[in-house]
């Protein structure tokens, strides 16, 4: 029996239009009502996230910036596993190409949450998330001179191919943090995420069932982008979405509808209501 429903939020809880459809808004109350948990996992930070659980009934759980962060709904922290300030500093170091596209990230209140060593507001690729972020970014240059404490991560942003090549060179030494890769094809567009060794969607995952007594049998995990990976291996249900990527799809796991087809609802209804009646 499913017990908890992880969602990831971009390309999964959200239409391609960044609102969540009627029928998934209805799906996730229900479940809450049959007392099944609903858990959001996101590469977002919980003030980027906020005005997308805000708008879902609760209680909810937040795994964000790909499981380094676990906070409840109201803002308080459950779990926290930071990025070290040394290895943050390593990995700017190695990355001086990247230097324009990549910030800092902090879990603190309000300004200095993301930290650039510049913004452009006018840029094409980024002006939409540097606008709606605007009361919690700062500038510091260099970027190294932010590391006054343990960030949450390291994020970078780019093209689709510059962003496989930089996952792929951070990748080879997993032991120093662990690298997240989340790709919109249609866009162009990846994030690279480098956060603390052993961190992902999945690992916080599994540390969350463990703390509500649940096992990997009773999860049901949703998504559709390579940091999703972790938390869809580790799910006793993992089901992907229609719009998912295609190497995603080769593993045979369960399809649901696309994000512009509600799958969500879809995969609730199919999968937990019907398992439950």
């Amino acid at each position: 029996m499913i017990r908890l429903i992880a969602l990831d939020i971009d390309g999964t809880l959200l239409d391609s239009h960044g609102s969540i459809p009627h029928a998934n808004q209805q799906a996730i109350g229900r479940a809450i009502e049959l007392g099944v948990e609903i858990v959001l996992a996101t590469g977002r930070r919980y003030d980027f996230a906020r005005p997308i659980f805000e708008s879902l009934p609760g209680p909810l759980t937040l795994i964000l910036s790909n499981g380094a962060i676990v906070k409840t709904k109201d803002g308080r922290t459950l779990m926290r596993s930071l990025l070290p300030r040394d290895t943050a500093r390593t990995v700017l170091q190695r990355t001086p190409h990247h230097r324009d596209s990549a910030a800092v990230v902090f879990d603190r209140p309000l300004e200095g949450q993301v930290v650039f060593e510049a913004v452009d507001w006018s840029d094409p690729r980024h002006s939409r998330y540097f606008h709606a972020n605007r009361p919690f970014i700062s500038e510091v240059r260099p970027l190294e001179d932010a590391l006054t404490e343990d960030p949450v991560q390291i994020m970078f942003t780019g093209c689709c191919s510059e962003m496989r090549e930089l996952f792929g060179a951070l990748g080879e030494d997993e032991t120093m943090f662990s690298v997240a890769l989340t790709e919109y094809v249609h866009r162009d567009f990846s994030l690279v995420d480098v956060v603390r060794a052993g961190c992902s969607k999945g690992s916080a995952l599994s540390d969350w069932a463990v703390e509500r007594g649940m096992s990997a049998d009773e999860v049901m995990a949703i998504g559709d982008n390579l940091n999703d990976l972790p938390m869809l291996e580790y799910a006793g249900t993992p089901v992907l979405m229609g719009n998912a990527l295609p190497e995603l799809k080769d593993r045979g796991w369960i399809v649901t509808g696309s994000n512009d087809e509600a799958g969500v609802a879809e995969a609730i209804e199919t999968l937990v209501f019907k398992e439950a009646s």
